[in-house]
């Protein structure tokens, strides 16, 4: 008779764990958290003829029941913690019993197993639902920085006497860098280094309604105090976000013909002048960052390139490359452009970018990097 009980009972317990594991596959069979959870409340109210189950969040609020799912506050009933690998509360199931009754030592068991493997199941279902936002976050950022990039210059323009070359870089997928150049109708040339405040996705939403904003005053032949002013106000209106992301920009209009323009910083780091004998001017800001205050007016300063001079315009993602607690800087970034030897705009963005590279160790950019050479060729010598 004693054998045959042991064979029983171990007739028994090879069938509760064969439930069990066919639970916990079921449990494993999706990768859907909300099914992971309605799965598992189905299995106790079926497999053990529970009244009802329900889960919880951490919180305290449902994620998900089946049958006669208990109410609140949930007197009598067995609860059962979800726990992460690191011992976080993932969820809690509750159990009614039938007529309240106390789980025998079998649905006990049963139940801490079952609890353990849909722990397990959530955790691994919650890291996939991430992975999946993220691959479409990715790709959405990458879908930006093809747009971004598509609205820069495709190609400098051919400026008579002149070459010209630009560069902009980001330190993440997008950015709030923006450069561009146009040729008006009467043969001068606008060109405008700008950058939004902060980085990412918001700041390159900005640097889009800056470029739109900026075209469309360029067409009607504005003067570019007042273009500065106009969208400097734009900007404003749009509201409270848009003043968190106020825009610095330096815009240049050049003759070609003559190499006399005028040029407006709106409080944007100082554009640089090398002269043919090698001395620097700086220009600095006459008014401040677009779109941070009403009613702003700026003043455009007369500028003259002649033949043999160069001009830098850049954003503070040239000047602000740390080596430790040392930055490099305005100073640093004019003496740099000063001693270069090359009359080769794009080899003169190679040098300087190969300088503050240098400078950090190759370390990976912190903010945004924008640079525009211009250089006025001399007069060939008979």
């Amino acid at each position: 008779m004693s054998s045959l009980q042991d064979t029983l009972i171990l007739e028994q317990q090879i069938a509760r764990l064969q439930a069990l594991l066919e639970a916990s596959r079921q449990v494993h069979s999706t990768i859907q958290a909300s099914e992971v959870l309605q799965q598992t409340a189905r299995i106790v109210v079926r497999e053990l003829e529970m009244e009802g189950a329900v889960f919880l969040a951490p919180d305290g609020s449902a994620l998900t029941a089946y049958g006669e799912a208990p109410d609140p506050p949930f007197d009598n009933c067995p609860r059962f913690a979800l726990l992460s690998k690191e011992g976080a509360s993932l969820a809690t199931l509750i159990v009614a019993t039938p007529q309240n009754a106390d789980l025998s030592l079998y649905e006990q068991d049963f139940l801490e197993g079952l609890v353990l493997q849909t722990a397990v199941a959530l955790e691994n279902a919650t890291f996939h639902e991430r992975n999946l936002q993220w691959a479409r976050v990715q790709q959405d950022l990458d879908a930006a920085r093809q747009i971004q990039r598509s609205l820069l210059p495709k190609a400098m323009p051919q400026i008579p006497g002149f070459t010209i070359a630009a560069r902009s870089t980001t330190c993440y997928e997008v950015g709030g860098d923006y450069l561009d150049t146009i040729e008006l109708p009467d043969g001068s040339h606008l060109m405008v280094v700008a950058d939004v405040a902060g980085k990412g996705l918001a700041s390159a939403i900005v640097a889009t309604s800056f470029r739109a904003a900026f075209r469309s005053l360029a067409s009607r032949a504005v003067s570019l105090a007042e273009m500065a002013a106009q969208v400097g106000q734009q900007h404003y209106d749009e509201g409270s976000e848009a003043r968190r992301r106020y825009v610095t920009a330096i815009l240049l209009k050049l003759d070609p013909r003559t190499g006399e323009g005028e040029i407006v910083n709106c409080g944007h780091n100082p554009g640089i002048l090398l002269e043919p004998d090698g001395s620097l001017r700086m220009i600095e800001a006459s008014g401040p960052p677009l779109g941070m205050l009403p009613g702003m007016t700026y003043t455009a300063e007369p500028i003259h390139v002649p033949a043999g001079a160069r001009v830098l315009l850049y954003t503070d993602g040239l000047s602000e490359v740390f080596c430790g607690e040392d930055e490099f800087g305005s100073e640093r970034l004019a003496a740099a452009f000063q001693q270069l030897e090359t009359r080769d705009p794009e080899a003169m963005l190679d040098a300087i970018w190969a300088a503050l590279a240098a400078f950090s160790n190759n370390a990976p950019p912190t903010d945004d990097m924008t640079g525009l050479a211009l250089c006025h060729l001399e007069a060939a010598t008979a």
